[in-house]
């Protein structure tokens, strides 16, 4: 990410968190507050480091820091990141859900909506649930 785009980021209230192993930066994730939820952005692992628990340990972390209900977007495409996240108990939301999402929470073009997708946690899920009865 470019020095301009992450100084963006951190002035939108992003908190970016890292993990490191003998000095060396292993991954990065960030967390942001938006209204009445939490979303989880920007989450990286080295290549040569993945598949070893540190993004899950981060992103436990993280999860700590918040009682609100957790969101996090990504790419239809990047079926890693969504198998990562299904792993650690987030699930996709409806089609509908996801275009009312994108657009309530994040700041993206209308192209990167149509092509990306969104996971909740089950805080998110149980509120939802609690809100239709």
């Amino acid at each position: 990410m470019p020095r301009e785009e992450l100084a963006g980021e951190v002035a939108a209230g992003v908190v970016f968190w890292g993990y490191e192993d003998d000095g060396e930066l292993l991954a990065v994730m960030g967390i942001q507050g938006v209204g009445d939820v939490t979303l989880i952005r920007h989450a990286y692992v080295r290549t040569r480091c993945r598949r070893r628990g540190i993004g899950g340990r981060l992103l436990a972390h993280l999860r700590t820091l918040t009682d609100k209900p957790v969101l996090m977007g990504t790419w239809l495409a990047a079926t890693w990141a969504v198998s990562f996240y299904e792993k650690h108990g987030f699930r996709l939301v409806t089609e509908d859900e996801k275009n009312r999402l994108l657009r309530k929470y994040w700041s993206i073009p209308e192209r990167q909506v149509e092509t990306s997708v969104v996971l909740a946690d089950g805080v998110w899920f149980e509120r939802r649930d609690k809100d239709c009865h």
